[in-house]
This record gives C-alpha cells, structure tokens and sequence, in this order.
C-alpha cells in the first residue's frame, strides 16, 4: 500500500455551457489517462462508452505538435486494437478554422473524442472558446465520452498545470485555461513514473480551492457525474487543500477499483463492500 496524501484549485470558464454541471459531466463519460496506455481495459472502457466498436470516434492530435495529420496518424492503431472500426482525425492549429461549420462537423456525430499526448497548450491555443470545444460538450450531453491521454487528460481539467510554451517543467506557465469539462480541478500526468507526486502541491497551496488530481502512466479514471472510478496498472494521487492524513501527509493515492466522490471529496475503496477511506481527516494544512 503506498503511502496518502491532499490538495485543491478554482478556475471558473465562465462558459455558459457548462454552467449545469457540478464537477464532473451532467451527461456522458470522461477517461482520463495518465500516459504510456498499455493496459488494454482504458482504450477497451472508452470505446465501450462511446456505444461500442462501430460507433463514430473522433481523433484530435493536435497537442503532437505537428503541422499536419491525416487518416494515416499512427495514433490511431492503440484505438484500433481496443476494437473501434470508425475512427476520423480532426486537426488545425488556427483557432479560425476549428470555428468554421465544415471543420466541425466530424464531431456533430461523433459518439466518442480521444486526444492523444504532446503540450496540452497546442490544444488550447488551437480550440480554447471556438465551437470545437461547443460540440465536445454536445458530444457528452448526447451521452458520449470524451477522454485523453497526457496532455490530452490535463486539457480536460479546468486549471491547465504544466501549460507555459517554453517548458513542462512550470506547472503555473503562461495558459492556465482548461476546457473544464472536470470543473475545480488541476489534472497533471506521468505521475509517479516521471517523479511529479510533489509538484501539484504548489499548484494547490496557491489555489486552494482546486481539486489536484495526479494520474500516473497506465492508469485512468473513468468519470460520470460526480463520480470517478479507478483503472489501469498504477496509482492516482488526491491534492485537497481541506484535508489531511492523520500522519499529516498532504496527498493520497487510489488504486484499480477504488472510487472518489467529487462533490464531497470523500474517497471509497470496495473490499466487498464500498467504505470510505477513513484515514483522511479534515483539517488544515501547514503553513509553509
């Protein structure tokens, strides 16, 4: 069992479309991968909540960084081996074009949206307030799933940690927007595989209102409403200002199978039956 720890942050859109939610998605499904997917169950998961292989999914590659992608993109072959047969790539670094009617209209059927990784800035520069980000929010209140992976998981979140052009390294950079579709909170990835369990914790003391989640590599949460629960092969750590362990640790982490409520941030594991994880409590943190 490896060791808990908490942390939080508000960024509000805004967005009028996402008024109605309350952390998660009213609608529809979020995944949200940490990186490196390998394990077959998180493709398998988001191709299954996107209506099953055959359903319409759409691509965004956008956060690669290259000038161009078509229906050749390597990317696709991880969703191909899940099962899915209809897969579209939608790509344009110009935040005119991703408002025109003909460039959006993949995504007015689509079912299902995957980014994959690179720099979660590239995705907002490129659709940040155009109607691409209008039809992924209709993509989930028809009840699809939008998911990614890496820089594709933090872009889903509403707080953009490790978003400044010059580096990852700088969890607060020059693009701290998100898409929100998880309201409160900052996603970052390659957790424990790239050494990152303490660098949320900045990001939380200066916004402690936000929820931090850090995914590890081959791992992801599956979110619906306000819930999420817990896939793939490692760990996902909880940053929330409000609460401590009892050893005073300011994070914790949750494996397959265990589930965190967003709106009561209270985490459960299932051990036949479904009980909280009583070993956080609520109290402040340290001053530094």
């Amino acid at each position: 069992m490896m060791p808990l720890l908490v942390s939080v942050v508000l960024v509000s859109l805004g967005s009028s479309v996402l008024a109605a939610q309350e952390i998660g998605p009213v609608n529809g499904s979020l995944v949200i991968a940490g990186g490196a997917v390998r394990d077959p169950e998180i493709l398998e998961r988001f191709v299954g909540l996107a209506g099953g292989p055959e359903s319409t999914i759409v691509v965004i590659p956008t956060a690669g960084g290259r000038e161009t992608y078509d229906q050749k993109y390597p990317g696709l072959r991880a969703l191909e081996e899940a099962g899915a047969t209809n897969l579209t790539v939608l790509h344009t670094i110009d935040p005119d074009e991703a408002n025109l009617e003909g460039f959006v209209k993949p995504l007015q059927h689509a079912r299902g949206v995957w980014f994959p990784g690179g720099r979660q800035w590239r995705l907002a520069d490129a659709y940040l307030g155009t109607r691409i980000q209008e039809e992924l929010v209709q993509v989930l209140a028809r009840g699809g799933v939008v998911g990614g992976s890496s820089a594709g998981a933090t872009i889903l979140g509403s707080y953009l940690v490790r978003g400044d052009t010059a580096t990852n390294t700088v969890m607060m950079g020059d693009h701290q927007v998100g898409f929100g579709f998880l309201r409160e909170t900052a996603i970052d990835q390659h957790l424990l595989r790239r050494n990152r369990q303490f660098d949320l914790l900045e990001v939380i003391e200066a916004h402690p209102n936000l929820l931090g989640l850090g995914i590890d590599e081959n791992t992801a949460i599956v979110v619906q409403g306000d819930q999420f629960e817990v896939i793939g092969r490692s760990y996902v750590a909880v940053y929330d200002h409000g609460r401590l362990l009892d050893s005073g640790g300011r994070f914790y982490f949750l494996s397959a199978g265990d589930q965190y409520n967003l709106l009561s941030r209270q985490a459960f594991r299932v051990e036949g039956t479904t009980r909280p994880l009583r070993r956080v409590v609520q109290r402040p943190w340290p001053a530094r």
